[in-house]
């Protein structure tokens, strides 16, 4: 009763769509650093429950998500940042 897996040449490995780069969301914005001073900034970049989003998600490069995470933790030490969004 198992159906038999279709392949087609250009979906060998399970790839979805073009095999395209996405352009960056932060490299639009023309900045080397993410500061945690810029909260409107930040905002974009945190779920409704104030949690981190994802590279996948937002499509930030490694480094420029390891800059934001510590600039949300910084910001929420200072308390310019809630550690918990609204419910």
């Amino acid at each position: 009763m198992a159906r038999a897996r279709e392949t087609s040449s250009d979906n060998k490995r399970g790839r979805r769509g073009a095999d395209r780069a996405r352009p960056r969301k932060y490299t639009r914005v023309t900045a080397e650093t993410v500061d945690y001073k810029d909260l409107n900034l930040l905002r974009r970049f945190l779920s409704d429950k104030g949690k981190t989003r994802g590279r996948r998600v937002t499509g930030l490069s490694r480094r420029h998500q390891a800059q934001l995470s510590v600039a949300v933790k910084r910001a929420r030490e200072i308390a310019l940042l809630p550690y918990v969004g609204e419910r």
